[in-house]
């Protein structure tokens, strides 16, 4: 009887601590964002934000791969794309269309704090409209926006996406690193080519 009691007490144990194991997917997902974090990508899970098509193609549902690149010494313009077949576009709703596209949208409640409601904003960067991702397959069909600010370029996709077996069946652990450092060698051309046109 006592040998009985304790095979149960081991095997409860052993259940437990094979609970508290992550899955196969989440340690997958950990590699891939602490390879990121090595290549200095900062990746962080954010929620969708509300100008993004998100889990069911719904704005702003759902968590999202965040991945930042900072670059020393480069002044990029406040702007945002969306992925539209497989081109960047300007965020439609970010730019006022209806007044030649010289003004951002300001919600009323920020206007009516200004001094003065005609003030002059800068015109939106449109320098990557309709430019190619030219990503890995493994990285493109995930990948949701894109948004610049200050000396960041940060780009949103589902990163879970990549390391799923119904999504990525050819996932490689070993391709990890070379399809990162090609994800940061774009975003590292894409802010030189809208600084270029800031610049002009």
């Amino acid at each position: 009887m006592g040998i009985l009691i304790g095979v149960i007490i081991v095997l409860f144990v052993l259940g437990s601590m094979m609970a508290l194991k992550p899955n196969g997917i989440d340690q997958r997902l950990d590699n891939l964002r602490m390879t990121a974090r090595h290549l200095q990508l900062n990746p962080k899970l954010v929620t969708c934000p509300d100008w993004i098509k998100g889990r069911d193609n719904e704005y702003g549902r759902g968590m999202m791969g965040q991945y930042c690149l900072v670059l020393e010494n480069t002044q990029l313009p406040h702007t945002r794309y969306q992925v539209i077949d497989g081109q960047w576009r300007p965020d439609s709703s970010f730019v006022d269309t209806t007044k030649d596209d010289i003004k951002l949208n300001i919600p009323s409640a920020i206007r009516s704090t200004q001094s003065s409601p005609d003030i002059a904003i800068k015109k939106t960067n449109f320098s990557l409209d309709k430019v190619p991702l030219d990503l890995p397959v493994s990285i493109e069909p995930s990948v949701k926006g894109l948004l610049t600010k200050a000396n960041s370029i940060i780009i949103y996709w589902e990163d879970i996406a990549y390391v799923r077996p119904s999504t990525n069946p050819k996932y490689q652990q070993k391709a990890i690193e070379s399809d990162l450092l090609v994800l940061k060698a774009n975003l590292e051309k894409w802010a030189l080519q809208m600084q270029k046109t800031t610049a002009k």
